[in-house]
């Protein structure tokens, strides 16, 4: 029996400087085959090459990676100006109906970095362009230099709330995470429920109240190390159980009409 797929969104990158690509982050196509035991397929996000609807048809789940590139301000009724960064419009028009339709039919999805702010967007929610102007807040982004792991070492805790969701996965209500992004929650969106925060109360962990299938999403980095970390793996662990139900549950449809 073939396992279940789910969709990895890429981001558009030019390699070498010169070639235009869809790429994703071998980290992520590694947690949703080796946790998750799904099927990584990875989706190149934009409109003019894939449609809303055959994706919803195809994949049995959907993985809503970092990137650089961030949610457009527009998207969320605010002037663009050069403080909130690159953008990638293509993406954006994948991801926030995307979002809207999975919560809409119970399809799972998984939120990372860039994809958790992507599901507070598409539920009418806003971001601020950089977490570190803020007052009190501390310094969320990537080290400039080092290696692989020292930019996604463990470096602050988060916090849940008592007996949410996220408490109840991890068996704990702080754990400790890294962080490498600029960019969060300013206002959530309609039914985001903040389940979790830093310790300058920067939002790391929401989901969409009352949805029917699995809507978790973090602010920080869980597909590293993902095998291995006491987070990350359980995260990923009960995405792969929410996609497989999701799978098993479609399958029974078809074979009942």
């Amino acid at each position: 029996m073939t396992r279940p797929v789910v969709g990895i969104i890429g981001n558009q990158y030019l390699l070498n400087d010169n070639y235009p690509v869809h790429a994703g982050g071998l980290m992520n196509s590694e947690a949703v085959a080796k946790v998750a035991n799904c099927m990584p397929m990875l989706i190149p996000s934009s409109p003019k090459l894939v449609e809303l609807e055959e994706l919803l048809e195809t994949c049995d789940g959907f993985l809503l990676t970092g990137g650089r590139p961030n949610v457009h301000a527009e998207e969320y009724g605010e002037d663009h100006t050069e403080a909130y960064g690159d953008i990638d419009r293509c993406r954006d028009a994948i991801t926030l109906p995307l979002v809207r339709a999975c919560v809409e039919r119970g399809q799972p999805f998984l939120g990372i970095c860039r994809g958790f702010q992507e599901v507070n967007v598409a539920m009418g929610g806003t971001l601020d362009p950089e977490i570190r102007d803020l007052p009190g807040r501390q310094n969320h982004r990537m080290p400039p230099d080092g290696t692989i792991e020292e930019k996604f070492a463990l470096r602050h805790d988060v916090t849940f709330s008592a007996d949410g969701p996220f408490q109840k996965l991890f068996g704990s209500q702080t754990v400790l995470t890294n962080t490498l992004h600029g960019q969060g929650i300013k206002e959530p969106g309609a039914r985001i429920v903040i389940d979790g925060f830093a310790p300058d109360g920067t939002p790391e962990a929401i989901y969409v109240k009352d949805a029917a299938g699995f809507t978790m999403s973090v602010q920080w980095h869980p597909e590293y190390n993902a095998m291995n970390d006491p987070v990350s793996r359980p995260l990923f662990e009960a995405f792969g159980k929410a996609v497989h139900d999701w799978r098993a549950g479609s399958a029974g449809n078809k074979q009942s009409a």
